[in-house]
């Protein structure tokens, strides 16, 4: 306890200060700790009121999410009874509140009568983005300070509010522009002699009397896109009523037993998994914290298309100073002019302030000679998937750019290794495979070379937090990580369309799944024409494996996607959803019949399990041959470059969820159908064994 809790007399004030770096976690510890204080307070007649603090920077940034799961100590109270003491206290218990308090942090802090804030301090109720809701009185305390909207859009949306806001909803009683401290002291001395009794938060009822039920339910229908998929959020809006229609005991006990279900749900495990998986993401385990990395401030970017473009932008929007170079003034042109018109989006939809965009675009700059690019600190070539333009533009970058100049390539497919060969700095080579529309998605894949040293590594992985990116290192191999499960997972789904299933059938199981959209949706709208050149060059990778017959039909029809207003769906001109296609059915029965297949029915199941569990298996091979460090790197590149839904936790984490012995069993059946693409990974075979999961594996 001592570790943890610290306790001080200033006065007749007794000080709590909860002291768990980094984040002042809600530990059992703590808990514990706080429960003993706050009794020593209470049964010490010298003490006329209490101040709880957070050291240093955090109040408490919330629970320690690694103890969920771990059974209570029988000594530990719950927190819920340590607040419930707290608001019973005839002693006034201020919370001085000095940085974050999130989650459990703001429960404790409502749990008190009175609190101050301090001005760059924030207050949020975040537990909506881990899969489940407040559990310590979260949905019952904050509707009585703030209102039921505030509270609704603080608890269901679950971003903090700042300490301004904070004060005007009723949060807190107090923005403190001064020394924190000295004013809790002086108000908690103010408030005990006064002589009235301390106002329990959960006393208060103003508020949430007279609400119309009417407002849950608009609330649902507001929130029904963004939340498909996901429980907590309508158990969230369902708490929150009761704190207007139930006493607070009753409501208290309602929040609980909702949260207890919902953390212990799959999803909920999911989403906590990914909260770690995307911390772990930065741990190389050959680049030490210490590795000195290039201090990057000027970049350029080699084509100004719509990645090229794409790519600027991250580094305008960073600080960055860029330029692009260009064939020509005519392609640069036209690459601003796709450049200005998303800033302009982002204008309109107030997302940015004009003098933001003007700001930005100022930062972006043009040209069409190497020499202007010489002193960039890094350079990202971005032109189309050639590996011989590629190899030109490098070796002309390695003899114009400085000696210490970071090459790297947007290839999203091709070898760097290759790429790289023709410079005379391998160690200065490596991918960057940003994700298209580049200014918009959040990952970017860093791919290392050979020969990268581990300052180039530190340096790429650096400057992808700097664009705000998440950053995963992989290795080099056909198409990476996310490429190239993708590719047999969307081959599988294709041959699948051949035996019996139907594109819109395969994406709806898909989509109910949790994916924004299915793999033929996504075809339609990429390009039908970018996944025919990608299957060319796999026929000469992989002349004896089989390959889809029905792709290169629609290819040859012309129909590539949404650009000619018909792919594998049909299109009205100017309309992005496309309608079942009856030329496209015509063409699928007509191809099976001349492969010789008889066409059977498919279960929705049967659909997920082999788009889902194909792509882990091809996971496996790629942790096996080390191309991935981590299976929830692997997770991590799914859900923010290709839309694996969150509350799924990635394929790797849902195949550990399933039990690999089952995966294994499905992966196998798959293989008698569709041959070498799914054959059972080595890895797959040992671990499914050994019944272990992908998360033990070591390599």
């Amino acid at each position: 306890m001592s570790d943890v809790i610290r306790f001080e007399k200033k006065g007749a004030i007794g000080v709590i200060i909860i002291d768990n770096p980094p984040a002042n976690a809600l530990s059992f510890a703590v808990c514990k700790g706080l429960n003993a204080r706050i009794g020593e307070c209470m049964s010490d007649d010298d003490v006329e009121a209490v101040v709880v603090t957070g050291e240093g920077r955090m109040f408490v940034a919330g629970a320690d999410i690694r103890e969920f799961g771990r059974t209570r100590p029988d000594d530990v109270p719950d927190f819920y009874d340590v607040l419930k003491k707290m608001e019973a206290s005839v002693k006034p218990i201020v919370a001085a509140i000095n940085g974050l308090a999130l989650g459990g942090g703001l429960e404790l802090a409502m749990g008190c009568h009175y609190r101050l804030i301090a001005p760059g301090a924030e207050v949020g109720q975040p537990e909506i983005k881990l899969g489940f809701i407040p559990g310590a009185g979260g949905t019952q305390r904050l509707p009585r300070l703030a209102g039921v909207e505030a509270a609704l859009d603080m608890i269901v949306g679950g971003d903090p509010i700042n300490a301004a806001k904070a004060q005007e909803l009723g949060v807190v009683d107090e923005v403190v522009e001064g020394d924190l401290m000295a004013r809790a002291l002086e108000f908690a001395a103010e408030k005990a002699a006064s002589g009235e009794a301390p106002l329990a938060t959960g006393a208060r009822t103003n508020k949430i009397s007279g609400i119309d039920a009417g407002v849950f339910d608009a609330y649902r229908e507001k929130i029904a896109a963004r939340s498909r998929g996901l429980d907590a959020p309508d158990e969230a809006i369902k708490c929150i009523q009761a704190a207007t229609e139930m006493t607070l005991e009753e409501g208290l006990a309602f929040e609980r037993d909702t949260f207890v279900k919902l953390r212990d749900s799959d999803k909920a495990k999911a989403m906590r998994y990914m909260f770690f998986a995307e911390r772990e993401v930065a741990k190389i385990p050959d680049v030490p914290k210490d590795t000195k990395a290039l201090d990057i401030k000027s970049a350029a970017i080699i084509g100004s298309g719509t990645m090229g473009g794409g790519i600027a932008m991250n580094f305008a929007n960073a600080g960055l100073s860029v330029t692009m170079l260009d064939v020509s003034e005519d392609a640069l042109s036209a690459g601003m002019d796709k450049v200005r018109a998303n800033y302009a989006s982002t204008v309109k939809r107030g997302r940015l302030s004009q003098a933001d965009m003007d700001t930005r675009l100022g930062l972006i700059s043009t040209t069409t000679d190497y020499a202007d690019i010489s002193d960039a600190d890094i350079v990202i070539e971005a032109v189309f998937e050639d590996m011989g333009l590629k190899k030109k533009i490098f070796a002309e970058l390695d003899a114009k750019c400085k000696p210490e100049a970071i090459l790297a390539s947007n290839t999203s497919t091709l070898d760097i290794n290759e790429i790289g060969s023709v410079t005379k700095r391998p160690d200065k080579v490596l991918g960057t495979h940003f994700f298209s529309p580049a200014n918009v998605m959040k990952l970017l894949e860093n791919v290392r070379t050979d020969g990268a040293s581990i300052e180039t590594v530190a340096s790429v992985m650096k400057l992808g937090k700097t664009l705000g990116k998440i950053s995963v290192l992989v290795g080099v191999c056909n198409g990476f990580v996310g490429n190239r499960i993708l590719g047999v997972a969307a081959r599988i789904t294709d041959f699948m369309v051949e035996e019996g299933a139907l594109p819109w059938q395969v994406d709806k199981a898909i989509y109910d799944f949790g994916f924004a959209m299915g793999p033929f949706t996504v075809n339609d709208l990429a390009g039908i024409d970018i996944r025919f050149l990608t299957r060319s060059e796999q026929r000469k990778i992989w002349p004896d494996r089989r390959h889809p017959v029905l792709p290169d039909k629609v290819y040859h029809l012309g129909r590539l996607g949404q650009k000619t207003n018909a792919g594998w769906y049909d299109y009205e001109p100017g309309q992005r959803r496309g309608t079942p296609s009856k030329l496209i059915e015509d063409i699928i029965i007509e191809t099976s019949a001349e492969l010789g297949i008889e066409r059977r029915a498919f279960t929705d199941q049967e659909i997920v399990d082999g788009y889902v569990l194909s792509m882990a298996n091809t996971g496996a091979d790629i942790l096996q041959e080390g191309i991935a460090l981590r299976s929830s790197d692997i997770d991590v590149i799914w859900h923010y470059g290709y839309g694996f839904p969150r509350y799924r936790g990635g394929p790797m984490f849902y195949a550990d969820l399933i039990g690999l012995d089952k995966v294994y069993d499905a992966v196998s059946r798959l293989y008698d159908s569709y041959g070498d693409w799914v054959k059972p990974s080595e890895l797959l075979i040992s671990l499914a064994k050994e019944g272990k999961s992908f998360a033990d594996y070591q390599p």
